[in-house]
């Protein structure tokens, strides 16, 4: 069984042609076991209104705006299919996806996660990911750690990966897709299709990497959760590595801004884990 889960908070405007994305895959037309739940988180739109039309096939649940960590995790906890896969209520699913990546699935008994290429559009307009942007699959823990390379909207889990690794961190208002991708990649490969199977649409208003200024400061933080992992000395150095690049870059972007208060905390986690501020490379 298949559990599929929208979380969505303000966004009927995308949600119709979401929610339809999910209803035409063509993997449900083999009379395979599914159910799809759309979360609420408190939106002051119309999105029930829209969603009512879709009544007999789309569970929804309402709850009071907490985040789309929280979101995600309620819909993991009502929801039972032993595969699981999320879509942001912006985003598009293309008609062969999740048969695409069932057929992965079970040819590969190994894999827990997989994932696969995007097409992006921004503002209307197609545009072509940056080279930083590049998927990577198999044992990808190094690739997750500069930025989040985790596509949550593209991607299929086992269940069971939740119950291993954790579910979304609600702590984070942002920046949480980059904590789990980091969990993820430490215990197992996270595998790719080289096929573009989903539409990642952006550059509206609401977007999280738009509302929350400095991203980094979130992925400072789940950086230094990332430490508290049974990390290899490799992956360790990789990971203090990173934290002082991100840590710099923030304490110089706040000191260019006046802001030295701001500045100081990340000057100091850099000689709490033995780096120089003044320095560039982490300890060795």
């Amino acid at each position: 069984m298949i559990s599929v889960i929208i979380p969505t908070y303000n966004r009927s405007g995308f949600l119709q042609e979401a929610t339809r994305s999910v209803l035409d895959q063509d993997y449900w037309q083999g009379g395979s076991e599914w159910e799809f739940l759309v979360v609420d988180d408190g939106s002051t739109d119309d999105t029930a209104e829209v969603l009512r039309s879709y009544a007999a096939s789309v569970a929804y649940v309402r709850q009071p705006h907490s985040g789309v960590s929280a979101a995600r995790n309620r819909g993991l906890r009502l929801t039972r299919g032993e595969y699981v896969a999320f879509l942001d209520s912006d985003d598009l699913w293309e008609p062969h996806k999740i048969s695409r990546q069932m057929r992965f699935m079970q040819e590969r008994a190994d894999a827990v996660v997989v994932c696969s290429e995007e097409t992006w559009i921004r503002n209307g307009i197609f545009v072509n990911p940056r080279k930083k942007h590049r998927k990577y699959s198999g044992w990808v823990f190094e690739k997750f750690l500069p930025l989040c390379l985790l596509s949550l909207s593209s991607a299929l889990f086992r269940r069971r990966v939740f119950e291993e690794i954790g579910a979304f961190d609600e702590d984070f208002p942002a920046c949480e897709d980059y904590d789990l991708g980091i969990r993820l990649a430490h215990r197992y490969p996270v595998y790719t299709l080289p096929e573009a199977l989903i539409v990642k649409r952006g550059g509206h208003a609401d977007q999280l990497s738009k509302k929350y200024w400095g991203m980094d400061r979130f992925r400072v933080s789940a950086l230094e959760k990332a430490l508290e992992l049974d990390l290899t000395p490799e992956q360790r150095r990789l990971v203090l590595s990173e934290l002082a690049r991100k840590c710099r870059i923030l304490s110089d972007g706040f000191r260019k801004r006046g802001k030295l208060p701001e500045a100081k905390p990340y000057e100091k986690r850099l000689l709490r884990y033995g780096m120089d501020p003044g320095s560039d490379g982490a300890p060795p």
